[in-house]
């Protein structure tokens, strides 16, 4: 399995960057509006030869959304496993020899050659196959969690600088960013509307969320079993709070607009009994330059309360946001706002639909880069401080960059 140099003089760079800094860096270097028809493989009357990486369910539901928009053609998939590759070549009519397997299957999938991947695959494995396909030369749309870890983050950053420099356009798929009223809102509370921010909550409820605890319990220690059970694998989906909960951080460090300074946390597994070893419940409280203090709990376990919801109070009102619920501000400006009850499915054809349109305009900004990078190293750190019931501070998790490993030794390459 690849592995990246977290000392490299970018990435000591990349460490210390925060997000202005990157933006700055990223728009200098990376916007540019070309012609549509000088964007190779992308001329406006033709269609965009994409691959999918990460054949399982979401990975065929996206795919499907990509073959509505009527602006794509699947040209390749690639999945460890034979089986799931197969039910998605089955399904969208896919050539047999463009079906690809194994652990190295996606270096097979971007030497074919589409103009663009879609990363749907275990998260561990994100920064690996997005550098591959940055490299490749390919535009990458890449499913959230960007990483696992410090050094999986930084290389996600790299591979879209990487990507911009090539001309090519990379988007992390986050719903929440596609939808009106959350921009809305937001963009109220950047202006002023219910004054600085002093103090927030953000919550993600929800009950047990993943299959495969049966294979995982005949085998727990087979890497294959991982695989095939990856959303209950600490090491291969960062944890809930990396993998689910950043929906809700996401969310409170755009409306913060910055990186938490330090946290302190608690987690533990009571709710659940199955094989894997994700934590079940967090409860977080993360410190924000200016003074501002954000509390986060979740539970993905037990049924009676499901939200994905963040609230920040200023002193002339507050913002309130639930994911697929109402998004609005209360306050001396209230704004009544509104609520998108499919965002799931909405949001990502937005972002399939933008992921088209930049390619085709040539917009190599990639805007959805920096704030990724940003919520997912605030998921970190929390499960740092959370996992150590202790307090931990940004710069001690940059510097200490802990690579989270997966034992591959045993899986067919």
């Amino acid at each position: 399995m690849t592995s990246y140099d977290t000392t490299s003089r970018r990435t000591k760079k990349l460490a210390g960057m925060n997000r202005r800094g990157f933006l700055a860096g990223a728009t200098a270097a990376s916007v540019m509006i070309v012609k549509p028809e000088l964007v190779a493989g992308s001329q406006a009357n033709s269609k965009i030869r994409m691959g999918i990486i990460g054949c399982g369910n979401r990975g065929v539901w996206i795919t499907d959304l990509f073959m509505q928009n009527g602006g794509y053609e699947l040209v390749a998939a690639a999945d460890y496993f034979k089986d799931r590759v197969d039910r998605l070549g089955d399904k969208f009519k896919l050539d047999a020899a463009k079906r690809f397997t194994g652990l190295n299957g996606y270096r097979k999938l971007v030497e074919a050659k589409p103009d663009a991947v879609v990363i749907e695959s275990p998260p561990y494995f994100h920064p690996i196959h997005a550098m591959a396909a940055a490299e490749a030369g390919c535009h990458v749309f890449l499913a959230k969690p960007i990483a696992v870890d410090v050094p999986g983050c930084l290389t996600i950053a790299e591979a879209a600088r990487k990507a911009a420099e090539n001309k090519r356009c990379f988007l992390v798929d986050f719903q929440s960013r596609t939808d009106e009223f959350y921009r809305e809102s937001i963009r109220r509370v950047h202006a002023g509307d219910i004054g600085p921010l002093v103090s927030g909550e953000a919550v993600y409820y929800c009950g047990i969320t993943w299959g495969g605890a049966d294979v995982l319990a005949q085998d727990p220690k087979n890497p294959e079993n991982r695989l095939r059970a990856w959303g209950l694998d600490r090491v291969l989906s960062g944890d809930i709070i990396t993998e689910q909960n950043i929906h809700a951080l996401d969310v409170a460090t755009w409306i913060i607009d910055d990186q938490p300074i330090k946290a302190f946390g608690t987690c533990d597994k009571r709710g659940r009994q199955d094989a894997g070893d994700c934590h079940d419940h967090f409860s977080v409280i993360f410190w924000f330059p200016k003074g501002v203090t954000l509390t986060f709990a979740s539970k993905q376990y037990g049924t009676g309360y499901d939200d994905i919801g963040c609230r920040m109070f200023g002193p002339q009102g507050m913002i309130e946001t639930h994911y697929a619920g109402q998004c609005f501000i209360r306050g001396e400006k209230s704004y009544k706002g509104g609520r998108s009850p499919h965002l799931y499915t909405d949001g990502a054809i937005r972002n399939i639909a933008d992921f088209r349109e930049s390619i085709l305009k040539g917009d190599f900004s990639n805007p959805t880069v920096a704030p990724s990078v940003r919520s997912n190293l605030t998921t970190i750190l929390g499960r740092m401080a959370a996992y150590a019931k202790a307090e931990v501070t940004w710069e001690e998790m940059m510097r200490k960059a802990e690579k989270f490993e997966f034992d591959t030794s045993r899986l067919v390459s």
